[in-house]
């Protein structure tokens, strides 16, 4: 039925072409963003997914960062560690070389054994990356005197199930790879590898129980020595071969203990490396699985714009042909 009041063609026609734009306009911002889910009106689940995923992945840049910044402070100790070993077996072969010798030679070499200990703690000293020292430190200050704080290096940013966020983190012992700790005066037993007094043996002793030896006579039991103080010359007295033996003893335990903080040094460089990895491969699982919830297929968008610009084009010519009917039936009229 023609009706003059009602053109039922024409309204039809401009409401599937309104839909038809309003498609448009939605392909053209797929297409302009790349993004199928670009607000939560879009999708307010996947929205939501995507927005919490994107923080966190803003999260785990910043874990990268800090395990970068946290490899440098080892990588430092641990040249510093390894620099201190090789003196440390300088010192070794000095005493050596002093075993049997006249007391003028000792003389001489202990100005040697002084220059390299004043290295060693040259070595310790410089170690510091940002702040950080792991090798020369001062916990009089600590909770517990003679206990130096972990190094916390940030490794990890963690959600579980239940959406909580937390944090992970390496810790490295300071205390067991320290080689001077000024606060070592005050307890023998916490002192640096360096600045502690050790027996012959090797062992640490209570600070009540340091005993100095008498340079230039056979060893007395108890006797202790520290390889940042030792000394063969006490004014014109010399030390004897049983002393320079003993020290021998505690430049090996100093060895022996410096090798194992290098070792647990280079194990922590190792960890940190291997989560810097799993870190990064992490950020570009997180990035490819956003994109499978928000991103647009662009083959499909494009090949879907060029559909919807030719049903615009057909519901721009259907409207023109229900008006054009409009306006048979209005010519009648003026006839």
């Amino acid at each position: 039925m023609s009706s003059i009041n009602t053109n039922a063609s024409a309204m039809t026609a401009l409401q599937t072409l309104a839909a038809t734009n309003k498609a448009l306009n939605t392909t053209q911002g797929r297409i302009a963003t790349g993004l199928r889910v670009a607000e939560a009106s879009d999708n307010a689940a996947y929205w939501s997914i995507a927005t919490t995923m994107r923080s966190d992945n803003k999260a785990l840049s910043t874990v990268q960062d800090s395990l970068g910044l946290g490899a440098s402070k080892v990588d430092t100790a641990y040249t510093g560690m390894n620099k201190s070993i090789e003196t440390l077996n300088e010192i070794k072969v000095k005493l050596v070389a002093a075993t049997g010798a006249s007391a003028a030679d000792k003389a001489k070499i202990d100005t040697e054994v002084k220059a390299l200990q004043k290295q060693l703690k040259a070595y310790a000293d410089g170690a510091t990356f940002s702040g950080t020292n792991m090798l020369s430190v001062d916990s009089s200050a600590a909770a517990t005197v003679g206990t130096a704080a972990p190094v916390k290096i940030v490794s990890a940013f963690n959600r579980s199930a239940a959406g909580t966020a937390s944090i992970s983190t390496i810790d490295v012992d300071v205390n067991a790879l320290k080689l001077y700790d000024a606060a070592g005066a005050a307890d023998n037993a916490h002192a640096g590898l360096l600045d502690a007094q050790r027996t012959s043996d090797g062992a640490r002793v209570a600070e009540a129980d340091i005993q100095a030896p008498t340079l230039g006579v056979a060893s007395a039991a108890g006797d202790t020595y520290s390889v940042a103080t030792m000394a063969l010359v006490s004014g014109a007295t010399a030390a004897s071969d049983t002393q320079i033996g003993d020290m021998l003893g505690v430049v090996e335990a100093a060895l022996k203990d410096m090798n194992t903080a290098a070792t647990n040094l280079g194990a922590a460089k190792n960890r940190i490396e291997l989560q810097k990895t799993f870190t990064s491969s992490l950020m570009d699982s997180i990035d490819r699985g956003v994109g499978q919830l928000v991103d647009a297929d662009m083959n499909k968008e494009s090949t879907r714009l060029q559909a919807i610009q030719v049903q615009q084009q057909l519901g721009i010519q259907a409207l023109s042909i229900a008006n054009g009917n409009s306006q048979s039936i209005l010519s009648l009229f003026r006839g």
